[in-house]
């Protein structure tokens, strides 16, 4: 659903802008320092990057699913860490406050969260709590009015920068599964809470991810997200806050490969082999056309999507297709990419080269595409049996 047809072209010229001037020209440099320079990240500020999905009563745009797939779809075309510097404050790192929130915990953090002010970042996974995100291992055990926080968390996205941490934990020893996980609010500078030196890592130079320590940790009841009464829901605020941004994550998959399609056009023009273009030759242009409309049908399902959610329909299902699909074609995409560029394609700051290492992810976060086949089959079957 698009509220105000007008104000949102504006909102997407700007996003254009700063992504083509501001962005675009730097990411070699990024590449290669790991580093997004603080006057970048200000312009974010400037720009309300940090709290589009906000509801506009703290601060943020409160732009509707469909609203944020374009955008998402405009961001995503510079290079991956740009939008990973601020998408955890207005995705996964405030959805969880503002599915399940309690009013004074959303006045305290959303605004700082929609500002950029403050860094948010989700930690649920652990060493043995990936795509088995019930097998939590870190504890929060009852102290009178408060909890003591003890375990590890692991590929964090800003965990190295965050300044809040949504924990994710089990308070009840003896619950199974889902059960008995609670979500936590915590501070950097509580004491306990350690961030080590981020990871290096294959790609998204510039995005620090990392490990969270919580080392008896005190944090008071009223941390829980939602309050004390929502001790042991922990697990279905997360679920709730990764339904919405496996949505997001698909318009993320396919904005890289909007530009990937652009770059390999121009590539396909410039580059002469036989005395002719190489985009005369029919195998090179079936790379293009395979590309260009794996990139429109990934988009007309996640538009698709994203208006279904406005309208206040159950898309779980939808939800995983959508990043299923979109994350594997812009794989596929980015490897054609490769192949086009030839040899320059596998040589460092080339834009096919930095784009493949970088889109790899995606088919890993925000659940593996082998475990969104397994959602979808089980939904697909489920809704079978029920008709």
């Amino acid at each position: 659903m698009i509220r105000n047809p007008e104000q949102f072209a504006k909102l997407l010229a700007d996003v254009r802008r700063f992504v083509r001037e501001e962005c675009i020209p730097i990411e070699a440099e990024v590449d290669r320092t790991d580093v997004i320079p603080e006057p970048v990240v200000e312009r974010m500020r400037t720009l309300g990057l940090f709290g589009h999905s906000i509801p506009e009563a703290y601060g943020g745009a409160g732009l509707t699913s469909e609203e944020l797939s374009l955008v998402n779809m405009e961001v995503s075309q510079c290079a991956t860490t740009f939008r990973a510097r601020f998408g955890g404050n207005t995705g996964i790192a405030s959805e969880s406050l503002v599915v399940d929130g309690t009013p004074a915990q959303k006045e305290k953090y959303l605004p700082q969260l929609a500002s950029g002010k403050v860094t948010g970042c989700f930690a649920l996974t652990e060493p043995e709590a990936g795509s088995d995100a019930t097998a939590q291992k870190t504890m929060a055990v009852r102290d009178g009015d408060h909890y003591v926080i003890n375990g590890r968390k692991c590929f964090i996205t800003n965990a190295p920068i965050a300044n809040l941490f949504t924990v994710f934990a089990r308070t009840d020893a003896q619950g199974k599964g889902a059960n008995g996980i609670s979500a936590f609010l915590i501070e950097r500078g509580a004491p306990g809470l350690s961030t080590p030196e981020a990871y290096r890592k294959m790609g998204q130079h510039g995005s620090p991810v990392g490990e969270v320590v919580l080392e008896n940790v005190r944090v008071p009841a009223s941390a829980v997200v939602g309050g004390p009464a929502m001790e042991g829901q922990g697990f279905r605020t997360a679920m709730r806050a990764l339904n919405k941004q496996r949505i997001n994550l698909a318009g993320l998959c396919i904005g890289p490969a909007i530009r990937l399609v652009d770059e390999m056009v121009a590539r396909a023009s410039t580059r002469k082999q036989f005395g002719q273009s190489i985009g005369e030759f029919q195998l090179v242009q079936q790379m293009i056309a395979e590309s260009n409309t794996e990139v429109h049908a990934a988009r007309a399902l996640l538009l698709e999507t994203a208006r279904k959610r406005d309208d206040g329909v159950d898309v779980t299902m939808e939800a995983s297709m959508c990043k299923l699909f979109a994350s594997e074609m812009c794989g596929r995409v980015a490897d054609r990419a490769v192949q086009v560029f030839g040899g320059q394609g596998y040589v460092n700051d080339n834009v096919a080269e930095r784009f493949y290492r970088d889109v790899r992810l995606f088919r890993l976060y925000e659940g593996t595409s082998q475990i969104h086949l397994v959602n979808i089959a089980r939904r697909t079957m489920a809704l079978a049996a029920r008709d």
